[in-house]
């Protein structure tokens, strides 16, 4: 029994990580109707930043999360303007708009690999903290929690947070109310881009990782988006702590290496019976 206790508060744990990293997908989605393909790639930089800061400057990724967000946020600001803002102005259709955006974020993703692999290689890089393994899930989910919430608060209780919204429902009503579209876009991808550096900054402290982790992070945040509906931030959550407690629990029966093979499963199934996900997603 303490078995299936411990895997059921270790799966809620990873859960909540998995979550936090699904929120920047889904707010992009939600706000520019864009499947950030280079979501995996800006996770594991934030993986990478948290290595540096932790080998170069002592400071643990508990606290140099909050300089990942504040750099992932600059980041993804700059990023918007090079790879997506003249879609979205000139793009003539929303088929158009969807497939531009889809390889404009894509080649963003190979740039970024490419760098990391040039610099760092495939090498395995962890961060040697004085904790258990159990202390750094547990701290880096308590994190994830006070994220989730800080975003709630700002979209629903800020005005930019309102503009927010209020792009996401309906961009060219949001122009006729004097909204600054093109900077709410742009805050909105950088958040986002924000949020996918803070998770994988706090995944570095649990897990192992290099320059091609991101990938298979990417993979779990489309699936939690999925199921959780895209662009709907209380079902993306939900969507990690099953996710978190599928991992888990589906490692006590069968080998590990079968995890990704089942995550797929599901996408699939998800998006042919499902594809609003279970809780519906934006409109």
């Amino acid at each position: 029994m303490s078995i299936y206790i411990d895997t059921l508060i270790n799966g809620i744990l990873i859960g909540l990580i998995y979550s936090l990293a699904a929120m920047g997908l889904a707010l992009i989605w939600g706000v520019l109707k864009v499947i950030n393909l280079s979501h995996g790639a800006f996770i594991t930089l934030g993986m990478f930043f948290a290595y540096l800061v932790f080998k170069y400057f002592h400071i643990p990724p508990y606290i140099s999360v909050f300089l990942a967000l504040i750099v992932g946020f600059i980041l993804g600001f700059i990023s918007y303007f090079i790879a997506l803002h003249r879609i979205v102005s000139k793009a003539k259709s929303f088929k158009e708009y969807e497939l531009s955006s889809l390889l404009s974020t894509f080649s963003l993703s190979l740039i970024i690999t490419g760098i990391l692999l040039f610099i760092f290689a495939t090498t395995p890089m962890a961060i040697n903290l004085p904790l258990s393994l159990f202390q750094t899930k547990l701290l880096a989910s308590i994190f994830s929690i006070i994220f989730t919430v800080a975003l709630g608060l700002f979209l629903y209780k800020t005005y930019l947070g309102k503009a927010i919204r209020a792009v996401s429902q309906n961009i060219d009503a949001a122009k006729l109310m004097g909204i600054n579209t093109t900077l709410v876009l742009a805050i909105s991808f950088a958040l986002g881009i924000a949020l996918a550096m803070g998770a994988g900054n706090l995944i570095a402290m649990v897990f192992p990782f290099s320059s091609l982790s991101g990938a298979s992070y990417e993979l779990k945040s489309f699936i939690i988006c999925v199921i959780g509906g895209l662009g709907n931030p209380i079902g993306t959550i939900i969507g990690g702590i099953l996710l978190g407690l599928l991992e888990n629990f589906f490692g006590l029966f069968f080998n590990q290496g079968f995890v990704p093979f089942i995550e797929f499963t599901i996408l699939i199934l998800l998006l042919l019976f499902k594809p609003k996900g279970l809780f519906g997603g934006s409109k």
